[in-house]
């Protein structure tokens, strides 16, 4: 038998002059959907079930922008999606471009367990979800006024805009051609994402993430995070969730290599973070966070700072922003 250990990520992209204040909501948080972790594992919940409780809770606060708080369409609206993976059996789920389904990442959880499919969308998924009598809201829900603010100052820069997370729109600032996204210009590039990894005390895997995305991105737009592969990876060897630039993490398969340097290179978790961080993000910023079955956990990003945290059943237990 191993150790469980649990990792949690709000996203990287940090503005280094996050006031003090706002460091320290985050941080809260992130200790908070922790201890929730913790506490599921030292009752022997499987992992599966540990990282769909920790991110239901994380897409209930709109601190980190994924589930309420959603960043918004160029239309206005919110269109959210999730994946969730259990390494034993590699099984897994995801949704999107749902509107009114309060908590994404369960509804990826029923596409893996209750549908004969690995991926619904849009019409289907919300479809699917009546039918499967999840807590559904209005879209309104997941509206915040801070959002609709951060809307607005994408459509006059023309440009998508990605909302720092926890930073409030006095802190926002227009950076014109600073970043680009698949040659298209982009200002102030951070994530809206929000994943958990877990490994329990049997050596189980699983990971689950989610996200709304780009502010002001086009309708339609699907980012990593539903992709298996992608911005999802669970299987014997690791879990791994990852945030930051989708179209750089699609292009890099990012989750998946980690495990795949893992098993084909021989690497140790943590060498295959940063070796995946450094060779397969192109020009793209990103992060992630991933466990292994021998109960280790790492991270890694290319960029200012990460919101994430990390516990283990040895006692270890760290919240983090910065490098």
């Amino acid at each position: 038998m191993v150790g469980w250990a649990i990792a949690v990520h709000g996203g990287p992209g940090v503005d280094p002059n996050l006031p003090l204040e706002r460091q320290e909501q985050a941080k809260l948080l992130l200790t908070r959907c922790l201890n929730v972790g913790i506490s599921a594992l030292r009752s022997s919940l499987p992992a599966i079930d540990v990282v769909e409780l920790v991110v239901r809770e994380l897409e209930s606060d709109p601190l980190f922008n994924s589930g309420r708080g959603s960043a918004l369409t160029e239309k206005g609206t919110v269109e959210m999606e999730a994946s969730i993976m259990d390494g034993h059996g590699r099984r897994c789920g995801a949704v999107s471009g749902v509107t009114t389904v309060k908590s994404p990442v369960s509804l990826a959880r029923l596409v893996m367990e209750k549908s004969p499919h690995s991926y619904l969308a849009f019409s289907g998924a919300e479809e699917f979800a009546r039918r499967q009598g999840v807590e559904m809201v209005d879209n309104e829900y997941f509206i915040t006024e801070e959002n609709v603010g951060m809307l607005q100052l994408a459509k006059e820069a023309n440009t998508i805009l990605v909302r720092i997370p926890v930073i409030s729109s006095s802190f926002m600032i227009i950076i014109k051609n600073l970043l680009q996204m698949n040659g298209l210009p982009i200002s102030v590039y951070a994530p809206e994402t929000v994943g958990c990894v877990v490994v329990d005390g049997e050596g189980r895997c699983a990971a689950a993430t989610s996200t709304s995305g780009l502010m002001n991105k086009m309708s339609g737009r699907i980012g990593d995070s539903p992709l298996i592969g992608a911005g999802t990876y669970a299987c014997e060897v690791c879990g791994v969730s990852c945030t930051g630039e989708g179209e750089a993490i699609i292009r890099g398969t990012l989750a998946r290599d980690v495990a795949a340097v893992m098993e084909y290179k021989g690497l140790g978790l943590q060498e295959a973070v940063d070796y995946v961080v450094r060779e397969r993000l192109d020009q793209g910023k990103a992060g992630l966070i991933a466990v292994s079955r021998n109960s280790e956990v790492a991270y890694g990003f290319n960029c200012i700072g990460m919101f994430r945290g990390c516990a283990t059943q040895d006692g270890f237990m760290e919240v983090g922003i910065w490098e």
